[in-house]
């Protein structure tokens, strides 16, 4: 892998962190061992975390720093061959420092969680997280999704490959992928409750929802608030038609449906609901929906008055936001 960095720069840098270390831990009851068990010495003791360390001596605003502080911090930590993969053709020097800080930040997760521990969140049907990337919305971080069923994996897209490596101020993770920034079409793709939802965006190529709601924040119609229905609302909508499956829907009542569920140019988190309502807002389609605070959901348009409430809130994207719901919209 290219890197382009002088190795004088990357030395210096690298004592400099060093540096850093022996000088943090100096009131702890055993300072030796506290100086080369932080996060970031472990990082540079590690050969096959050397991309990773040139990572983060590569981005801006002192990140290394962050992860040498008492945290605790949960580091999902990328190894070589996975920033081979990431870069492919590229070298760190190619990545915009803010963009390549970002996603650094998007493999931090505070507090100190082990593997045992995501185990026991995914029993009790927590899947998310949060990490210290900054979302789409100022003021709030990203979501992470995890599970852990033949494996731990980050975002459907990264294993974890080493676990449980113990720091000074928290746990490594090492993992096989490079986690980047996830738009709300990733989080739909990587959390299987929503697999038909991705079904019925995908049903017929006339309509291209994936790429319109993988758009980038900030170039219309994103961003977006997505209020997705979960497999088991899509099952309770085939019973209602009386149908098998999602394919006998017709295409037209499918895609007025999915568009029901979509606000774009809008980025609205669950403590936004009380100042929104009883408030119509206009969906993707055109046709409103109204914001429901207590409970939390949305009521359609049209005679239909019921509630369709938000079972899991504020799945934070790059691009927007995701609230799943119990109940399709139509």
């Amino acid at each position: 892998m290219k890197t382009n960095f002088k190795f004088k720069s990357v030395f210096f840098a690298l004592f400099l962190l060093t540096f850093a270390v022996a000088c943090s831990d100096d009131d702890s009851d055993d300072p030796v061992a506290q100086e080369t068990t932080t996060i970031t010495a472990l990082a540079i003791a590690d050969p096959n975390l050397s991309s990773l360390v040139a990572a983060l001596t590569a981005a801006d605003g002192g990140l290394p720093s962050v992860l040498q502080g008492d945290g605790p911090f949960t580091v999902l930590a990328p190894t070589n061959e996975a920033f081979d993969a990431f870069l492919g053709d590229n070298t760190l020097e190619d990545i915009p420092t803010d963009v390549l800080t970002q996603v650094l930040l998007n493999h931090v997760i505070s507090g100190k969680i082990e593997a045992a521990d995501l185990a026991t969140l995914t029993a009790e049907g927590n899947y998310y997280a949060s990490t210290l990337a900054d979302g789409a919305k100022a003021d709030t971080n990203m979501s992470i999704y995890f599970e852990t069923e033949g494996g731990v994996t980050f975002n459907g897209i990264s294993e974890v490959i080493d676990a449980d490596i113990q720091a000074s101020n928290g746990v490594i993770h090492k993992v096989d992928a490079v986690i980047t920034l996830p738009s709300v079409v990733d989080f739909a793709l990587a959390d299987d409750r929503f697999s038909s939802l991705v079904a019925a965006l995908t049903a017929d190529s006339s309509f291209e929802y994936v790429g319109a709601l993988s758009t980038a924040n900030g170039t219309a119609p994103a961003p977006f608030t997505v209020f997705a229905p979960t497999n088991d609302a899509f099952t309770a909508l085939l019973t209602d038609l009386e149908l098998t499956q999602l394919s006998d829907v017709p295409v037209a009542t499918l895609q007025t449906v999915l568009e029901l569920h979509v606000v774009p140019g809008a980025n609205v988190v669950s403590s936004e609901l009380v100042s929104l309502d009883g408030q119509a807002v206009a969906t993707l389609g055109g046709s409103d929906i109204t914001i429901s605070a207590s409970p939390a959901g949305i009521v359609g348009p049209g005679e239909d008055m019921t509630l369709n409430p938000i079972i899991i809130a504020d799945v934070l994207a790059s691009n927007g936001v995701i609230h799943a719901i119990s109940r399709v919209i139509r």
